[in-house]
């Protein structure tokens, strides 16, 4: 094996262990906030120093790659693209913390369940989960065919997040008094949408590098 084809195994090593432990991160920070486990909120809190140590590494593997070896055509797309995907990946493990640091509150345990079902939040977490299972099976397989379904789930997801304010007055219409923890779980709705944009921003990334295509602001309509 060349010595470039050993240097770029080993960067998309790290992206692949880096993004086991997000994907790990936003399970276990599902778990925690519909268990209320607050043991397992402190892991998800403890292994972010992790995931902020694989984005430095690999963003500076991939400066030193290009510096080193000049990448042209898809070599360079591809560091170009794991750059930006190692920073999304960071940025999504940072909201999977914010989701922890909700439960290791444990202020708004003793919210009603039904308004979970009532505000889907399963729904939400099983659609950004096979999002961003979908979006590291893509950079494995090296194939943008589930690029058009990820990006549907975001807009699912949006949808969830939009109806969300509607959904949480007509509860607090009938009680009141949760209207503090409505507020915290509003907030903890916005963090699930913004992990689907960034999941979308990593299929944008992975389009650029398989199919030279920018997809920025032009979604699926990009892929056609």
């Amino acid at each position: 094996m060349r010595h470039t084809e050993q240097e770029m195994a080993l960067i998309r090593e790290d992206v692949s262990h880096m993004w086991q432990l997000v994907i790990s991160q936003l399970d276990k920070a599902r778990t925690a906030f519909f268990s209320n486990d607050i043991a397992l909120a402190r892991e998800v809190t403890t292994k972010e120093k992790r995931v902020d140590a694989y984005e430095l590494k690999i963003e500076s593997s991939c400066e030193h790659y290009i510096a080193l070896f000049t990448p042209v055509a898809i070599d360079l797309r591809l560091m170009l693209s794991l750059m930006k995907i190692c920073r999304t990946l960071e940025r999504i493990g940072d909201f999977a913390t914010g989701i922890a640091r909700h439960v290791i509150d444990n202020d708004c345990y003793s919210l009603p369940s039904i308004w979970y079902e009532e505000l889907r939040l399963e729904a939400m977490f099983t659609a950004l989960q096979q999002m961003l299972a979908d979006c590291y099976t893509a950079l494995e397989s090296e194939s943008s065919k589930l690029a058009g379904q990820i990006l549907q789930k975001d807009k699912e997801i949006n949808e969830i997040y939009q109806d969300a304010p509607r959904v949480l007055s007509e509860l607090l219409s009938e009680a009141p008094q949760h209207t503090y923890c409505s507020l915290k779980l509003l907030l903890l709705i916005r963090k699930l949408e913004r992990i689907g944009d960034h999941c979308s921003n990593i299929v944008e990334e992975l389009v650029f590098y398989l199919d030279a295509k920018v997809l920025k602001h032009r979604g699926s309509e990009g892929l056609v």
